[in-house]
């Protein structure tokens, strides 16, 4: 049997007016959420691009593009189960994901969980094969002067 391992990113400025959604959950208490054309959740969006490119199925811009209205203030969640069934298809399914949330505030450690489960639930494997983590700029970049936050992720797929 042969695994596959993919690595996705994404980033996100940060927008008044909007909720904060990170993994599914919107983080309550946010200052200012993601500006984007769905709803900018990047730990989802991450999740995506590594799961695609462990299928060898290019990216999230190539399946669902920020061009295309249908896709408008769309759910990330959504979004990966799309992208899930597409990698069935093509005859890959994710084993595990290994995720970076990058920004300064607010602090997620109490959501991890619940973003985790959502993620997991999404790729349709088990929450213990979820990890998610954060980290901060360091005051560094634009994460840390807190103009947007990034993602990163890495997914492993095995054949179906």
């Amino acid at each position: 049997m042969s695994t596959r391992a993919g690595i996705g990113y994404d980033s996100h400025r940060l927008a008044d007016g909007r909720p904060l959604i990170l993994g599914g959950v919107e983080v309550e208490g946010a200052e200012r959420g993601l500006a984007g054309h769905s709803d900018a959740d990047v730990l989802t969006h991450a999740v995506i691009d590594a799961l695609l490119g462990a299928a060898c199925l290019g990216d999230i811009g190539e399946h669902f593009p920020d061009t295309d209205a249908a896709f408008a203030g769309a759910d990330s969640l959504a979004l990966l189960r799309e992208a899930v069934a597409r990698c069935a298809a093509a005859g890959w399914a994710p084993a595990h994901a290994d995720t970076t949330l990058v920004m300064e505030r607010p602090r997620v450690s109490p959501h991890k969980a619940a973003m985790g489960a959502n993620l997991a639930a999404a790729l349709g494997i088990d929450a213990s094969a979820v990890n998610v983590k954060a980290a901060t700029g360091e005051r560094i970049g634009f994460v840390g002067r807190e103009e947007g936050i990034a993602a990163l992720a890495t997914v492993t797929a095995v054949p179906v």
